[in-house]
């Protein structure tokens, strides 16, 4: 149980004591820490209900709690009716051990065992390589299943694209035009086609492999090139450190008789009817603005029907919590699929759909230009080899995801303590580094060393960040905002650096160097739990 939680049922007790009852109040970080570490404000709501002097009722609310010195080293009341706690150092000394015993408290969290989750990302056709825009989501998504992981939830991670249609039609196309190209034919070429080299390079070993066999119109061309790109992708995610468990394609849930019992069940709820050659969706019975295309005019599915068909096939798969992980353009669209979800009787309220917003590359203040179709773009393995692994994780993470995110390559490429990625790892390898100075030195710990020598202030606001992470990730699992564990490690970093300046911790005063060194460990401890979350390497040598 995390701090407020203690903090917050020796209010509750003491409330069922004064008979006194309310449905909510905050308790959160004090705004001066000289009055304590955490403030409520239960007496000033009271005060509203029963009509009596908050003051009054906070100083009867402090009598009622009594002092555990293990926990609580002082409760004060201050106006105009705020009750402060001020934790006992003692409470802080005893995490260290907590979290060097790995402690299930600090982690993993229990809310999801026994459940299961299905976190749906990155889902490109295989029309190009992955760019940075899909390594935002890659990212964003496989973070957001490492969280669920956390919390014990049995997570698979499903990959959704569809290798049909008119984008793969041009995409056959394009790579046909530079096979014939490369075969010395004069080819006219259309603005539409897919360029770059990537095109050619198909092209390349379709020559290589079939010689000038090869007829306009073959199915060759289309086949090969979605083979390359498609292994190309998972190659691209597995070198950022991704592997899907479900790869599923959009032509498993457009077969006729799928579209005819979705277009049938919705029929029979009064929300489909035909014009203009089409099957609409009668959404503006269900408060939307206009009606929707389900079935175009030429007889081809539009892209909202196999969405909801592919959605109620995961709604049978019975997963306790469903994600879908979106860019922004995606904003207009699933709204419709979970309108039509929820006509056809499925509950929605265990699906989650995140939205986020896209990328731009910045180098010297300038953007770089990106566009799949003209070539125009950074791939992600481009991106990967320039600035490594870790940096590209972190930096897709280190901004809200309903933020549009700068990613500067100036600061990605800085190997300094400026680069917030280096800055966490800077502080593992250097706790690590000590851990080994003290060795050669004899000065370890053990199960002995004296927790209460940790007293100087910057330990304690060290201990006090470690006391932070149980709640941050129990924050992050309600927001599935993988930000708030970049911004709690930066801050968890900067304490460390700040207790390195401030206390030596390999030192002639033995039990006082082996309690630092404990502290430290549990540092690094949680330091390297949350880069393994965010799927971040945590050094032990920079």
């Amino acid at each position: 149980m995390n701090l407020k939680n203690i903090v917050n049922r020796y209010l509750i007790n003491a409330l069922e004591k004064l008979n006194l009852t309310v449905k909510s109040f905050d308790l959160s970080s004090s705004k001066n820490p000289k009055f304590g570490d955490l403030s409520t404000n239960v007496a000033l709501i009271l005060a509203k209900q029963v009509r009596r002097n908050p003051m009054e009722i906070a100083r009867k609310i402090e009598q009622a709690i009594p002092i555990d010195n293990s926990i609580l080293s002082e409760i004060n009341v201050t106006p105009p009716g705020f009750i402060n706690f001020r934790i006992s150092p003692i409470y802080y000394q005893s995490i260290v051990q907590q979290i060097i015993n790995k402690d299930k408290h600090f982690y993993t969290g229990n809310i999801g065992k026994g459940k299961t989750a299905n976190v749906e990302f990155v889902s490109a056709n295989p029309t190009g390589p992955l760019s940075v825009g899909h390594g935002r989501q890659a990212v964003i998504g496989d973070t957001i299943a490492n969280i669920l992981q956390w919390h014990g939830y049995d997570v698979t991670r499903e990959y959704y694209y569809n290798d049909g249609g008119k984008q793969m039609r041009i995409l056959g196309e394009s790579v046909a035009a530079r096979y014939f190209q490369e075969l010395g034919q004069s080819v006219e070429w259309s603005d539409d086609y897919y360029q770059g080299d990537y095109i050619k390079n198909i092209a390349k070993n379709i020559v290589k492999e079939f010689g000038e066999k090869v007829k306009i119109g073959d199915a060759i061309f289309r086949k090969v090139a979605e083979e390359r790109i498609f292994s190309n992708i998972r190659n691209t995610l597995e070198y950022i450190g991704i592997i899907h468990d479900i790869f599923s394609n959009e032509k498993d849930f457009i077969k006729p008789n799928k579209i005819e019992s979705l277009i049938e069940s919705l029929r029979q709820k009064g929300l489909i009817y035909e014009a203009d050659s089409a099957t609409w969706y009668k959404t503006t019975s269900l408060g939307k603005d206009q009606d929707r295309v389900l079935i175009k005019s030429s007889g081809e599915p539009a892209y909202r029907l196999p969405d909801i068909i592919y959605h109620r096939d995961k709604f049978e798969r019975n997963y306790d919590l469903l994600i879908d992980i979106f860019g922004s353009d995606h904003i207009d669209s699933y709204p419709d699929v979970v309108s039509a979800l929820e006509a056809l009787g499925y509950n929605t309220s265990n699906l989650r759909v995140l939205i986020h917003q896209f990328v731009t590359l910045t180098k010297g203040g300038e953007k770089v230009k990106m566009s799949t179709r003209k070539a125009e773009f950074v791939t992600l393995d481009e991106l990967i080899n320039l600035v490594g692994k870790d940096v590209v994780r972190y930096f897709f993470l280190m901004r809200g995801m309903n933020t549009h995110l700068n990613f500067d390559l100036e600061l990605a490429q800085d190997q300094s303590e400026k680069n917030p990625v280096f800055y966490l790892q800077y502080a593992h390898a250097r706790i690590c580094n000590i851990i080994r100075h003290g060795e050669q030195h004899g000065i370890t710990f053990d199960k002995n060393y004296g927790p209460s020598l940790l007293s100087h202030d910057a330990e304690i606001e060290l201990m006090k960040q470690l006391n932070q992470f149980p709640e941050i990730m129990a924050t992050v699992l309600e927001s599935l905002e993988p930000r708030s564990i970049t911004n709690y490690l930066q801050t968890l970093a900067s304490s460390f650096h700040k207790f390195y300046t401030e206390c030596h911790v390999i030192t002639e005063d033995i039990p006082l160097s082996q309690a630092r060194i404990a502290l430290i460990s549990a540092t690094k401890n949680i330091l390297a739990e949350g880069l393994d979350i965010l799927g971040i390497n945590a050094p032990k040598r920079m």
